[in-house]
């Protein structure tokens, strides 16, 4: 069963039509498929149904898009590739950096760029606090990589000046922000179809 109707009627649902081709749902399908196929030997996520995963995965990083700047975005704590290889595939004009310590999750990454052909991609397997770009990024994102203090702290080093950090969450996380000591810039409440669980972006600038 195709889950290109559904997916269209997602990308519609946030406003998104103008800027996710159809292609680009073909690709997001593409990786939904290889995520699928290497997740039976790999077990690189939790959800299987693949009526869930274009939900909790594609759905939920695509919903993050009207908040992406142009230029580059480092994704830490990448995993299977959400959401810094759908926003390669979605938004050709951003350079993303996904980064993981799981050597396999890594290994995953890089065959989903070379099969879907992302120039636009970089696959790290490292640790993001002993990374070195050779740039500094003007985005950092992370959808389940750490707390708030500890996102910051390890990559503080990697942000460009006047940079923004992304935090992906689900509930408002006030508690982290407070042991931070961080004001955000923005919260975000994301509205992800068909979708029951609540989910913020909490955006930080580098000042």
């Amino acid at each position: 069963m195709s889950l290109l109707p559904q997916l269209t009627a997602g990308v519609e649902a946030l406003g998104l039509q103008s800027v996710v081709t159809v292609a680009m749902q073909e690709q997001c399908l593409a990786y939904l498929a290889l995520l699928q196929k290497w997740n039976k030997v790999y077990n690189l996520t939790a959800v299987r149904d693949p009526q869930e995963m274009l939900v909790l995965h594609l759905l939920d990083s695509l919903s993050v898009l009207p908040y992406i700047a142009p230029g580059n975005l480092l994704d830490v704590g990448s995993g299977g590739g959400l959401p810094g290889l759908v926003v390669a595939i979605t938004r050709p004009d951003v350079q993303v950096t996904t980064i993981d310590t799981v050597q396999k999750k890594a290994i995953f990454m890089r065959q989903v760029k070379a099969e879907l052909g992302l120039s636009n991609s970089t696959v790290v397997h490292g640790r993001v606090e002993a990374y070195q770009s050779p740039s500094p990024f003007n985005q950092i994102i992370s959808r389940a990589f750490s707390d708030i203090a500890l996102f910051k702290q390890l990559t503080t080093h990697l942000m460009a000046p006047q940079g923004c950090w992304l935090a992906m969450k689900g509930l408002v996380p006030s508690d982290e922000l407070q042991q931070a000591g961080v004001f955000p810039k923005e919260v975000i409440r994301l509205q992800v179809p068909n979708l029951q669980a609540e989910r913020h972006l909490i955006v930080f600038e580098n000042t």
